[in-house]
């Protein structure tokens, strides 16, 4: 069995959601002065880095982390490639055969350097979410920090693809990633009523 990483690291000096809590890890508690165990402190946003969108992000009556579906981020996945694009479209999802698949992960090299915040990624064209939801898509997994502009303040993608009954899995890391079918492991934390949630995502083959 091949487990590929896909997660983003989470470290001091990371780059943010411009605005967003920096991460920081430290030892609160040190082995060497309380004699017993190091503790450590973590302080971030809950989008740092590999996350989950829960609908309550964008949508004040939106569903919370806990109460999303967690059959949702495990299981069958489809890693398609669509690279050099503002943002993604209807024509540009019909020439990957995606019918029946509901975790679909997109490809775009839009984010190179991990240790820079892009200026600028591909993004979800809203038109695309109907689309998406007639092929049988769920979950849509990205590796832009959003599924909307960065400027954006209306965030119409995350609000069509909610519409269509998609969520949203944001800032994987496919670089090393062949397209293809793979197994999906994105299992976000049982933060009560939070809006977000790292997670830990691999691909297995």
């Amino acid at each position: 069995m091949t487990i590929i990483d896909i997660t983003r690291s989470l470290k001091n000096g990371m780059p943010v959601w411009p605005g967003d809590t920096p991460f920081s890890y430290k030892i609160s508690s040190a082995l060497a002065e309380n004699g017993s165990a190091n503790v450590g402190m973590v302080t971030m946003s809950t989008h740092t880095g590999t996350h989950v969108d829960a609908p309550f992000h964008f949508d004040d009556t939106g569903k919370r982390i806990e109460e999303l579906d967690l059959s949702l981020y495990i299981g069958p996945a489809l890693v398609i490639e669509i690279r050099n694009k503002a943002y993604i479209t209807v024509e540009d999802l019909q020439k990957h055969d995606i019918q029946g698949m509901k975790r679909l992960l997109i490809k775009t090299g839009s984010w190179p350097d991990a240790a820079v915040f892009p200026e600028s990624y591909t993004y979800i064209d809203p038109e695309a979410a109907s689309f998406l939801a007639s092929a049988g898509v769920r979950l849509l997994g990205v590796e832009a920090p959003s599924v909307d502009p960065l400027n954006s303040k209306e965030m119409l993608a995350h609000h069509a693809l909610n519409n269509e009954g998609i969520y949203i899995l944001e800032s994987i890391d496919l670089h090393a990633v062949e397209t293809g079918e793979y197994e999906l492991i994105a299992m976000p934390l049982k933060i009560e009523k939070a809006d977000g949630s790292p997670v830990r995502a691999i691909l297995r083959k």
